[in-house]
């Protein structure tokens, strides 16, 4: 339990809530009412939109009448829950940390991104200017801080326990430059070595494919082995994360649909190594 990632334990946690609720007979608007706070507040519990105190889950074993050795295991759970993560001193938004939470915890990685390089497989002056550029409003140090959290994300794929990283890229984003040319060729010639770890693969779907299913819409699957899958979706709205069966059924599809009309990992490799040869001088 102790190395597994806080915010698994958070959502392990709001699960066992949830289910000990339902197995109580007892409503969202019972439970709040009884502990004298709103019904949001134990939905955000359940959900794990929110972290859970110490008190707050004694008075839930309470109302549901739990036993001496589950309660016990349910506190344990909450401290584990609010353990301190390695990513919390670089101030990042709820979103983004509860994000590399679940992804510090995936022991596979699916994602599909239409028009910058995947995070995990950026180059430093690559992500700084993937980041500047996508918060035009953030300050120098509010940027550096989340570059610093994306390299420090990356060494993830250095353990022994990294987890599979199959990423499907749209060839739109070699196309578009980020930061400079240099930046661009330097980041190209990046994702070949990294694209021949053991673990991670890489597959680009060209121009000619034509429209497809992840045309409009970028997204990870994030595969966990304590809790449920999740699905991450992100834009300017906000970051939703999916876990329905139906929506990750949904996705799961879609990026198998995508990995089939990609070009193999060698032929990546090989298309993003004429790439950049092709650029012009800087």
């Amino acid at each position: 339990m102790a190395d597994a990632s806080p915010t698994i334990r958070r959502r392990e946690l709001g699960a066992r809530l949830r289910s000990l609720r339902q197995a109580a007979n007892l409503t969202v608007e019972d439970v709040a009412a009884r502990m004298e706070v709103s019904a949001t507040k134990i939905s955000r519990l359940e959900t794990a939109a929110r972290g859970v105190s110490i008190p707050d889950v004694r008075a839930l074993c309470d109302i549901y009448q739990v036993s001496s050795e589950d309660r016990d295991r349910l506190l344990a759970l909450t401290r584990e829950s609010r353990r301190r993560s390695w990513w919390q001193q670089y101030g990042l938004p709820d979103s983004l940390a509860t994000y590399i939470g679940l992804e510090d915890a995936a022991t596979s990685i699916h994602q599909y991104e239409t028009s910058v390089v995947p995070g995990l497989l950026q180059t430093e002056d690559y992500a700084r200017a993937a980041t500047s550029g996508a918060l035009p409003d953030a300050t120098g140090d509010a940027v550096e801080h989340i570059v610093s959290a994306r390299l420090a994300r990356q060494k993830l794929l250095r353990t022994e326990s990294a987890p599979e990283l199959w990423v499907v890229l749209d060839e739109v984003a070699l196309h578009r430059i980020v930061g400079s040319v240099t930046t661009m060729r330097e980041q190209m010639a990046a994702l070949v070595e990294r694209s021949k770890h053991r673990k991670v693969t890489v597959q680009v779907v060209p121009l000619d494919a034509g429209a497809h299913p992840g045309v409009d819409s970028a997204f990870e699957i994030l595969h966990l082995e304590d809790v449920s899958d999740v699905v991450h979706v992100e834009g300017l709205l906000g970051s939703f994360f999916l876990q329905s069966p139906a929506d990750l059924v949904r996705y799961q599809r879609a990026f198998d649909q995508l990995r089939a009309i990609a070009l193999s990992p060698r032929s990546t490799r090989t298309l993003l190594t004429k790439f950049a040869e092709g650029l012009p001088s800087a």
